[in-house]
């Protein structure tokens, strides 16, 4: 196969059918992602080509969903959970903190889980309450899940692919603001030599200010570093990619080379990612930093009405304000 221009969300839905035709015990499964193929249209044509009962269209429960999917994952089927929006999730918290990701942890190694929760997450799309939720630092504190988040169509096709092979229970958080942007996508390369699952990423090398993002704010921290070049610096940006595992090497060396750090993400910014970054890279990069580690997030208030929401997401403007703040001190 040849390398083609796909959207974000076209490259998750030919990463899933990749996984369904390599393993018969993969089945799919959510509100709505059968003969719809997904409010966003990300399993479209999915369940025509596999059958209703590999594309299963499920009760509006999310509980029942992944109440279901863990029984079947220790049967040893590797079920994708499809949460139809973020703020869905909710339902379904207490089975994934208290079943998902202990049960590997309960029967002392006996007993695996693998299955993936596919969650659209952030905001940006003029949607209502409950629809642009950012929910991944809940995920990221709990012992035994892992938590990734893709952020270019690339990526979107090969991390969906290495979380289902997975044995572990993932949460899978895909920048629904970015499911209709293109890139280019290696359709051909063999999943066993591609990037590893939980490692960050160097999207754009730089070196006066290191900037980290994951899913939807690393294209705002590129185009953020694309207007700062106009005046002379050089920003690095990093894509964490795994936020459970995270993979900090690349942003220790970048922040020793760089001495400031800026973190970028749409949640709240009250015990948020951004200040597990900040507290690991003052722990490992002191001597090197010329400045406070800064934080670019949304506020803490609940996701604000569509008609608002841009003055609530972190844009290249104070993106920039941060960076230029970095060489204040």
């Amino acid at each position: 196969m040849a390398t083609e221009t796909l959207t974000l969300g076209k490259a998750l839905n030919t990463g899933l059918r990749r996984a369904l035709e390599t393993d018969p015990k993969v089945i799919i499964m959510g509100e709505d992602v059968g003969k719809l193929g997904g409010v966003f249209r990300i399993t479209d044509g999915l369940q025509k080509d596999f059958g209703d009962q590999r594309v299963i269209d499920t009760p509006l429960a999310e509980s029942g969903i992944i109440g279901t999917a863990v029984g079947l994952a220790i049967r040893g089927y590797r079920p994708v959970c499809e949460i139809q929006f973020d703020g869905f999730v909710y339902p379904a918290y207490d089975q994934i903190v208290s079943q998902v990701a202990k049960m590997h942890y309960r029967s002392r190694g006996k007993l695996s889980i693998p299955m993936v929760i596919r969650i659209p997450f952030g905001g940006g799309i003029g949607a209502v309450e409950h629809h642009s939720e950012s929910p991944e630092a809940y995920f990221a504190h709990t012992a035994g899940l892992k938590v990734v988040s893709c952020s270019n169509p690339q990526d979107a096709y090969v991390m969906i692919q290495q979380a289902v092979a997975s044995d572990d229970p993932i949460v899978f958080l895909e920048p629904k603001r970015r499911y209709w942007e293109k890139g280019q996508v290696d359709l051909g390369a063999p999943l066993s030599e591609a990037y590893p699952l939980h490692s960050a990423r160097v999207v754009r090398p730089g070196t006066d200010v290191t900037l980290l993002a994951y899913g939807p704010m690393v294209r705002t921290c590129l185009e953020a570093a694309t207007a700062a070049a106009e005046d002379g610096r050089e920003l690095e940006v990093i894509d964490l990619r795994s936020l459970s595992p995270l993979d900090l090497s690349s942003a220790y060396e970048s922040v020793k080379r760089t001495g400031r750090a800026v973190v970028v993400h749409e949640a709240p910014s009250n015990i948020g990612i951004g200040a597990e970054l900040a507290a690991r890279i003052t722990e490992e990069c002191f001597y090197s930093l010329e400045s406070p580690v800064l934080r670019v997030t949304g506020f803490d208030t609940p996701y604000p009405a569509a008609r608002v929401e841009e003055e609530y997401l972190p844009d290249l403007d104070r993106v920039l304000d941060a960076v230029d703040r970095t060489f204040g001190w």
